[in-house]
Parts: structure tokens; sequence; C-alpha cells
């Protein structure tokens, strides 16, 4: 089963341009084999099957690493650590931040990057909003902002402003109702783009918004 795995996993990722070897197939799928273990004590996922578990949490997660920019990215809501755990892991170069208001999912977060070997990561214990307010530096803006599952645009936008400069890019993955919530959005924000997500083994519609601030407020 593992093997199994690991060879669809690779094969996924190789559809959206990025190439695993099987070490770092195995090292993204000790975050889903210790969430499926931390699950059964703390509620971290509603997705227990390890192939939906891939799908839903990895290549959903690595479905956008061709997007993230710089070197100073933040996850918010990151929950159990998706997307900023895979994407961490196959980009070192980059450091991620990842916030989250719920303190024990952040202890698995840093728990599965220890698992993993992921030492490019910060867990924050803070609501989006509040941030960086009490943190040390470095401080917000970031290079890019991840969003995943998390609010509506025109609410996700407000929140995530203290995290962003005029050059931050904010990557919004979304569902279906994508149009309608970019409709919503005011004059503070342009979107740059509405791209199509292909995520092998994922039915239904997925979308990335890509925003930036349209000016300083």
């Amino acid at each position: 089963m593992a093997a199994q795995l690991a060879a669809s996993l690779i094969a996924g990722a190789n559809e959206f341009g990025l190439a695993l070897d099987a070490a770092a197939a195995d090292r993204l799928l000790s975050i889903t084999a210790a969430m499926a273990d931390w699950n059964t004590r703390i509620n971290l996922t509603a997705i227990t099957e390890p192939r939906a578990m891939l799908t839903h949490h990895l290549l959903d997660s690595l479905a956008v690493h061709a997007q993230v920019q710089g070197a100073r990215v933040a996850d918010v809501g990151t929950g159990a650590g998706f997307p900023g755990l895979p994407l961490a892991l196959v980009q070192p170069q980059r450091h991620f931040t990842l916030i989250d208001s719920v303190a024990k999912k952040l202890r698995f977060v840093n728990h599965a990057a220890t698992l993993a070997g992921i030492h490019n990561i910060t867990t924050v214990h803070a609501r989006s909003e509040d941030f960086p307010k009490g943190f040390p530096p470095p401080q917000a803006p970031f290079d890019t902002v991840l969003a995943r599952a998390f609010k509506p645009l025109a609410e996700l936008v407000r929140l995530v402003q203290p995290l962003c400069d005029m050059r931050t890019r904010v990557l919004a993955l979304k569902g279906p109702r994508a149009a309608e919530e970019v409709a919503a959005l005011g004059r503070d924000w342009r979107v740059i783009s509405v791209t199509d997500l292909r995520v092998p083994g994922l039915d239904g519609t997925r979308k990335l918004v890509t925003l930036m601030r349209a000016r300083a407020v």
C-alpha cells in the first residue's frame, strides 16, 4: 500500500510540473500518516482514507507550488498544516509561517514537521488579523500569503491585510463559487488571475484566485 501511495503521489505531482523522488514522497506521506494517527485523538480532518488524504491534502496543496514566490510565505488558517507543510517540504529555499488560532492543531503541525524533516517553518498561534502584534521580527509583509478553504474572499482580504504590502501575492484556493466571491470584492484589492486547478483524483471545481492590494489602506 505504501509503495502504491508513493507512486500515485509522484505521478500526480508530475502532472502539474513538480518532480518528486521516492524519498520526498515518503516524507510527504509521513505527514498524512501522522495526521491519521492524531485524528483518533483530536479532530484534524474528516478525510481518513489514505488515498483520499493523498489527493485532498497533499496533491491539493502541491498544486499551487509554481505560484508561490519570494522568500517569506504565510499560510493563514493552516489547520493541520495544509498547504504550508507540503509546500515547505518541496520548497526548502523559502520560509513558511503557519498561522492558526487552534493551539492543538499547531502542536500536530510541529510534530509532523519533525517527522518529515521540515526545518523551514515557524508556527504562530494567532488569528491572522492579529499578526504580527506581540511576535518577534521578521514581521509582515510576506511575499506570498496562502489561504486554503479559509473564509469568503471579501472577508479573507480584510483578515490578511496586516500580512501584506503592495507587492504581496495572496493565493486563495477556492471552490465553485469563486466567481461570486470575486464579484463581491471592493476596490482595495485587484484580481490578478482566476485559474482552474486540475488535481489528479479530485472531483469538482477547484480555483486558484491570485490577488494583490490595489492601493495602500
